[in-house]
């Protein structure tokens, strides 16, 4: 189980990681993905064609597991998995540059399943349209100039900044949550910037995440540049002190901090 069971209650074996689209309009330091050498997308698949294919591509990625059942991969969990319910569309590349994805998170809620929507933001008009059971929206940086070192927009930076502004700022009639990845020595600064930014959006809940020293980032940056946990915490009570988030929960492991917004 990952900390999305912990803090939201997620069955993870039965959560699929998908992604629509491979397609990203920027190049973060700290993404384990291969922008370097990204893939050319010819055409996009129709959400039907998506759904159909849920069942049988979630049993090709868990081949192997039901070889080395034990007390962790108990023969029901296995079975379980087989049978997905929920849905992280986010795995690779940017979900809202896929032209039909909220028709494609309807029709997951229509099939029954929980769908979580990952997002860098950049697309407010496109995350206004989508309803799925949690959003969540990107925010890596406290300002404009952090925004542009960290995550190298593909486009003028100012006017994605407005825009993940926006898609922030929409999230107040959602059950949603911010992510913030922590770089250490990149954008762990300012953390009464970061509250500034937060208090104004009204997520329901707050993320604050250490980066992890993984894939393609390792061509980017250095191990010392993976914060510690305490270092995360300590991150995360600095922004609570000067918003109306309080911390609820945390996972070490994950070096995951989850904040939530105090009642009014």
């Amino acid at each position: 189980m990952c900390y999305k069971h912990q803090f939201y209650g997620i069955d993870s074996h039965r959560c699929v990681q998908m992604t629509p689209t491979l397609k990203c309009n920027q190049r973060c330091l700290f993404c384990w993905r291969s922008f370097e050498h990204e893939a050319v997308e010819t055409e996009e698949c129709p959400p039907e064609t998506i759904l159909a294919g849920v069942h049988k591509l979630q049993k090709k990625a868990l081949a192997g597991y039901n070889a080395v059942l034990d007390n962790t991969v108990t023969e029901e969990k296995w079975k379980e998995a087989l049978s997905p319910k929920h849905v992280a569309i986010s795995l690779s590349g940017e979900p809202t540059l896929y032209s039909k994805l909220p028709e494609l998170v309807d029709l997951f809620n229509a099939n029954g399943y929980t769908t979580f929507v990952v997002s860098n933001g950049t697309n407010p008009e496109v995350l206004e349209r989508c309803r799925p059971f949690q959003q969540y929206v990107s925010l890596d940086a406290p300002d404009l100039a952090t925004y542009t070192k960290i995550c190298r927009p593909l486009g003028d930076p100012e006017a994605f900044w407005e825009r993940i502004q926006k898609s922030l700022g929409q999230l107040k009639s959602k059950r949603s949550a911010v992510r913030i990845t922590l770089v250490s020595g990149h954008n762990d600064i300012n953390p009464a910037g970061y509250a500034r930014i937060l208090q104004d959006a009204g997520a329901t809940f707050v993320e604050v995440k250490g980066y992890m020293y993984l894939g393609y980032s390792r061509n980017r940056l250095q191990r010392t540049n993976m914060p510690e946990h305490a270092q995360v915490r300590e991150f995360a009570r600095e922004i609570a002190a000067s918003c109306d988030y309080k911390i609820r929960d945390e996972n070490p492991l994950s070096r995951v901090i989850c904040m939530e917004r105090e009642e009014t």
